[in-house]
C-alpha cells in the first residue's frame, strides 16, 4: 500500500499516482464533485501547476460554491489544509501525506499547491456552512429525555424503518443530527428512508450523509431528494439512453425511480424499454417509456425472454387481425357482387338492369286468332 503521493520518474510526467488509502478509505463516502476535486488537485500538484477556485468551478461545470465545500470537506478529513492571506483569500493548498497522517497528524511542506487568488473570496458565513458541529457525548439520562420528549417521533420512525430498538449509540446519532445539524423531522425521516432504499443500515453512513448534506444548506426533504438524484447513476444513465443530457430534477427523479421501485425493474429492463423509446419517438420520451413499462408489469415481465415473449404473441396477434381483415373484406366483396349481378348471368352494364323474357310464337298465334 502507498502511503505518499509520489510521481513515479520511470512513467513520466502523463501519469498522477493516488494513494490506496484514499481509494480504500475516503472515495466512497465522498460525492462525485468532491472526489472530481481532490483528483484535479493531485494532477495539478504532480504537474507543479496553479489553480484557483473559479478555474476549478468552471473546469466541472461547478459554482465557486460547491468547489469551497469539496475543498473544505476534503480539509475537515485531514486530506488537505488550507491557507489563506490577510483579506482571507485562497494562497495555497497543502495535500496531506495520508500515512503521516494518520500516524503522527503532521503536514508536508513539499506537497504544497499553490492557488491562485480567488475572485469571490468565500465569506464567513460560507466557510461556516462548510465545517459541521461535533458530535457530543449524551449521557444516558439526556438520550432518554429526547425519547421521552422531542424525539419520541422520529424515534418511533427509526425503529419502524430498522426493525429494531434503537442503541444507544444509534439513538445518539439521531439526537445528534436532530439537534446540532438542526434536521427537521421530516428530512430526518428522509434521510433514514434514504440509507434503507440503498441498503446502508450503518447509522455512521447516515451520519456522513447528514454531515455531507448540512454542509450543502439542505434543509428540506425537496432538496435533499434533488441533491440524491444529482449522484444518482441508475438515474442519470436512464436519462442519457433516453437523450437527456440536463440534471435530473425533482420531478424527473422521482418519475424514474419508480421504474425500479414502484415497478420493480432491473436496470437491463429498463434500458430496454429506453433503447425502444428512442426509436420510436422525439417527444415526451419519458411518459412513452412509462407507458412501456407499465404495460410490462401488467404483463408480468421480469427478464428479456418474457419481452421476446410478449412481442412473439403481440406479432402472432397482428397476422391473426390483418388474416381476420383479408377475408372480411372478400366475403364483403362477394356480397356487394351478388346484390347487382345475377347467377350466371354476363357481367356487362346491361346486366345490372331487370330483362324482360318473351315467347314470341305464341305472341304470334295469338295475333292471328284475332
Amino acid at each position: 500500500m502507498m502511503g505518499r503521493v509520489t510521481i513515479n520518474n520511470n512513467v513520466g510526467e502523463d501519469s498522477t499516482y493516488v494513494s490506496n488509502i484514499f481509494i480504500d478509505e475516503y472515495m466512497q463516502d465522498a460525492n462525485d464533485a468532491q472526489i472530481k476535486i481532490y483528483l484535479f488537485l493531485l494532477r495539478m500538484m504532480s504537474s507543479n501547476l496553479s489553480t484557483s477556485v473559479p478555474d476549478l468551478a468552471d473546469k466541472f461545470n461547478h459554482t465557486e460554491k460547491d468547489v469551497v465545500r469539496a475543498l473544505k470537506y476534503w480539509e475537515k478529513k485531514g486530506l488537505i489544509s488550507l491557507e489563506y492571506d490577510d483579506e482571507q483569500n485562497l494562497t495555497s493548498i497543502h495535500m496531506e501525506e495520508l500515512t503521516d497522517l494518520r500516524r503522527y497528524g503532521r503536514r508536508r511542506e513539499d506537497n504544497m499547491l499553490k492557488a491562485l487568488p480567488s475572485t469571490k473570496t468565500a465569506t464567513a458565513s460560507e466557510q461556516q456552512a462548510a465545517a459541521a458541529p461535533s458530535k457530543p457525548t449524551y449521557t444516558a439520562a439526556q438520550l432518554r429525555a429526547f425519547k421521552a420528549s422531542e424525539g419520541s417521533g422520529i424515534m418511533f420512525i427509526a425503529e419502524q424503518y430498522y426493525g429494531r430498538p434503537l442503541n444507544p449509540t444509534e439513538m445518539s446519532t439521531i439526537y445528534y443530527i436532530h439537534d446540532e445539524l438542526k434536521f427537521s423531522d421530516e428530512l430526518l425521516d428522509y434521510l433514514m428512508q434514504y440509507c434503507v432504499d440503498n441498503h446502508k443500515a450503518d447509522f455512521r453512513y447516515m451520519e456522513k450523509v447528514a454531515i455531507n448534506w448540512n454542509q450543502q444548506g439542505i434543509k428540506t426533504p425537496k432538496q435533499a431528494r434533488a441533491e440524491s438524484f444529482k449522484h444518482d447513476g441508475d438515474i442519470i444513465a436512464i436519462m442519457k439512453a433516453l437523450g437527456m443530457e440536463n440534471a435530473p430534477t425533482v420531478k424527473e427523479g422521482t418519475f424514474i425511480s419508480a421504474w425500479k421501485g414502484e415497478l420493480g425493474f432491473s436496470m437491463d429492463i429498463i434500458m430496454e424499454a429506453c433503447d425502444r423509446t428512442v426509436m420510436a419517438t422525439q417527444k415526451n420520451r419519458l411518459k412513452y417509456c412509462d407507458g412501456i413499462l407499465r404495460n410490462w408489469h401488467e404483463c408480468k415481465v421480469s427478464t428479456r425472454e418474457d419481452i421476446a415473449r410478449l412481442d412473439a404473441s403481440h406479432t402472432a396477434d397482428l397476422r391473426k387481425k390483418k388474416e381476420k381483415a383479408s377475408v372480411s373484406s372478400i366475403q364483403f366483396k362477394d356480397r356487394l357482387d351478388e346484390s347487382y349481378i345475377r347467377q350466371g348471368g354476363t357481367q356487362n352494364r346491361f346486366n345490372q338492369f331487370q330483362q324482360n323474357t318473351y315467347n314470341f310464337a305464341e305472341l304470334e298465334k295469338q295475333l292471328l286468332d284475332n
